[in-house]
């Protein structure tokens, strides 16, 4: 079975923001706005059942959602 390869949205070096698919060594699309390349990444990981993670400009995680199979789907607290 193949590796799931995750879709990235990143700070792209000459700014804006860049989507990369894990394991790539270059981005995959460039936009001037992180909105842009969030629908952009979400587009691509709806159509092939991957994960979008979200990073901050300090490459932290900001957020991340799941579009496939996802084997460990978070449990709802009960309030």
């Amino acid at each position: 079975m193949a590796k799931k390869r995750d879709v990235h949205v990143v700070p792209h070096k000459d700014g804006g923001w860049a989507t990369v698919k894990e394991g790539a060594s270059r981005a995959g699309s460039l936009h001037n706005t992180k909105k842009g390349a969030i629908d952009r990444a979400r587009s691509q990981a709806q159509r092939e059942k991957t994960e979008v993670v979200i990073h901050r400009r300090d490459g932290r995680i900001r957020d991340s959602d799941s579009y496939g199979n996802d084997p460990f789907p978070p449990k709802d607290k009960k309030h």
